[in-house]
């Protein structure tokens, strides 16, 4: 037998193996190579070696904060529902200890956060391709979304005093080039608003989207996986 056939006869036995471990652990790696966590018992077991990826409830790291989660209605893109079960936002720890440093630092201008949306189920991130299938909006479920590993947010500004939010130009979910960070035909304070928003959140370790001055996301890790446990099974 020459080395090569031996080489793959190794390859072949690593890759059996690692499907095997994948098995064991629940953890299932889809039509895209794309590895999903989708049961609580293998959540748990993930979590315990990746503590920073855990999800947690943005509310307890950040009480002052204000939530406002369009995809548990149906006033959103897609006219449904899509986070039935949700009544709070969920993110990993890592980033809500960001989180919690950017709300901090806006507080001193009397300022904080809303938040549109957080941890995003990647069932979710299918559904919502389906109807946008363009990736300046929506994250092609080929690749995944920072949302379904629970270090990106859909974020804007309020008024901590009365709770008004500032005004940036679009809606949430504006899928325009005026909802883009490049847009400048708009007026002066909206501008500003935009840019403050932008310049706390990236002090902080978060990068923008170029197409969306909502979503901001932290560096993901190439090997992380991704999430599709149901906001009831958080709370439990």
């Amino acid at each position: 037998m020459n080395s090569l056939a031996i080489k793959a006869k190794f390859v072949l036995f690593f890759l059996m193996l690692h499907a095997i471990v994948l098995a064991q652990d629940s953890t299932k790696v889809n039509e895209y190579g794309l590895w999903i966590i989708s049961t609580p018992k293998a959540y748990i077991k993930y979590i315990a070696a990746n503590k920073n990826l855990q999800l947690v409830a943005i509310q307890k790291y950040i009480p002052t904060i204000k939530i406002k989660l369009y995809y548990a209605t149906n006033n959103n893109f897609t006219k449904t529902t899509l986070y039935p079960t949700a009544t709070k936002a969920y993110i990993s720890k890592q980033a809500a200890i960001q989180l919690q440093k950017v709300q901090l630092k806006l507080a001193q201008d009397g300022l904080g956060l809303v938040i549109y949306d957080a941890y995003r189920p990647y069932s979710v991130t299918k559904k919502m391709w389906q109807i946008i299938p363009d990736d300046r909006y929506a994250a092609n479920p080929k690749y995944g979304s920072a949302h379904n590993r629970g270090i990106a947010v859909d974020v804007s500004l309020i008024e901590l005093k009365s709770g008004n939010t500032l005004e940036m130009g679009t809606a949430f979910d504006h899928f325009s080039d005026t909802a883009h960070h490049s847009f400048t035909a708009l007026p002066n304070k909206i501008l500003h608003n935009r840019k403050l928003l932008k310049n706390t959140m990236e002090q902080f370790g978060f990068t923008a989207l170029a197409t969306e001055w909502w979503h901001y996301s932290l560096p993901k890790a190439k090997n992380d996986a991704l999430f599709d446990i149901d906001f009831k099974q958080l709370k439990n």
